[in-house]
């Protein structure tokens, strides 16, 4: 196991060492299997919601875990060294509206969906982007229009994760005429309303099996003014703060498959016989597996004191840092899984072993929650505020 941080309580200690074991039993099991054939593993989701992983950031006045940002990065990480996209499903429900309803919601809101989310069944999506509004997520062309006491919404959201299996998505669209920002409201949409429809399942290079994703268009779906989350046009300050809150989430994902494909790299090379002697002794490959394990070591440092830092409430400079943590282990997921690839040679490039999916997984952990250069954009900001 990985270097376990010295400032973790017993309480954490004792999580993880229950998350490893969970990840060991239940999802090293069907990692290459749920990749493969790019397969929702239904019958595991009970035991997250049985867990509380789904509903983690639910508050416990109503029935939830009301987990911390570190209890979470821990299960990300040890579910990430088998899956990456089983480990998004961490929090699930808790970026696409529980996050939202604790920064924003109304009483009324919290009432009606903390419950039902804290049962560990509902699936929720966050329905951002669109084929014209990545990165550049302020110039959303989404619009929903005021009419008596409900809003139309009209419009197209791509890459949505989970909307293949969501039971509400939280759709992000223009209300007024202010510019960019200043003009986007949240609402909760219930999928089955009449003028919702959902595309086909992308087809992606990896990040396959738990965590689906599709487009989501919308053609005038009626949803009352209850429905959206803050006030008026202020939607995309909403998403910013879920996004600069699952920055670490992330980068624990991350991190979580550099350790996999470091443990596959070095039992590989411990057994692989070649010119007479294990290649592991040879130094070409000692040093590769020493800077993979540096990278890893540091990131993960770095990622607990950020985590740490947002549970006791030390907000200042937290932006930049969560940026900088899943950057840094982003790169070193791309970076060391690259390398494993390698270690292990024409296996390594086999589906027969984890690091090739590993590989692939790793490389959307640099594009997802805001791409790397969007990442040290946030941090060259905060470095000059």
């Amino acid at each position: 196991m990985a270097f376990t941080p010295l400032n973790f309580t017993q309480e954490q200690r004792i999580f993880r060492d229950q998350m490893h074991r969970f990840a060991e039993r239940e999802i090293a099991p069907i990692a290459d299997e749920i990749d493969h054939n790019d397969r929702f593993p239904e019958e595991i989701i009970p035991k997250f919601g049985e867990l509380g992983l789904i509903q983690w950031s639910v508050p416990a006045a109503y029935g939830g875990p009301e987990g911390s940002l570190t209890m979470l990065c821990i299960a990300r990480e040890e579910i990430a060294r088998y899956s990456l996209s089983l480990s998004v499903m961490v929090g699930e429900n808790g970026n696409g509206l529980a996050l939202p309803l604790l920064f924003a919601g109304s009483q009324a809101q919290k009432d009606k969906y903390f419950p039902l989310l804290a049962e560990g069944k509902t699936l929720v999506a966050f329905a951002l982007s669109e084929p014209d509004a990545g990165s550049d997520a302020a110039s959303l062309s989404t619009r929903a229009v005021r009419d008596g006491d409900d809003w139309l919404i009209t419009g197209n959201k791509t890459y949505v994760t989970c909307g293949p299996v969501a039971d509400y998505v939280l759709v992000f669209a223009r209300t007024n005429d202010a510019p960019r920002a200043k003009g986007i409201s949240a609402f909760i949409v219930d999928t089955t309303l009449p003028g919702v429809a959902r595309g086909s399942k992308n087809r992606k290079m990896g990040y396959n099996g738990a965590t689906p994703n599709c487009d989501f268009f919308f053609d005038q779906v009626r949803v009352p003014a209850e429905a959206m989350v803050g006030g008026d046009g202020e939607g995309f300050a909403v998403a910013m703060k879920c996004m600069e809150f699952n920055r670490p989430a992330m980068a624990a994902s991350a991190i979580g498959i550099a350790q996999g494909a470091l443990e596959a790299a070095v039992a590989f090379a411990k057994e692989r016989r070649q010119f007479g002697k294990a290649i592991a002794e040879f130094q070409g490959l000692q040093f590769m597996m020493a800077d993979m394990a540096m990278q890893i070591e540091a990131t993960r440092a770095l990622l607990y004191e950020v985590a740490a830092r947002y549970d006791a409430g030390e907000m200042d400079g937290y932006g930049g840092l969560a940026a900088s943590v899943k950057c840094l282990a982003s790169d070193a997921a791309m970076k060391v899984t690259t390398d494993a690839v390698q270690i292990l040679g024409g296996a390594g490039y086999m589906k027969e072993h984890s690091v090739e999916r590993m590989m692939r997984d790793a490389k959307v952990t640099q594009i997802f929650e805001g791409t790397n250069q969007i990442q040290r954009m946030l941090v060259a900001r905060d470095l000059l505020t």
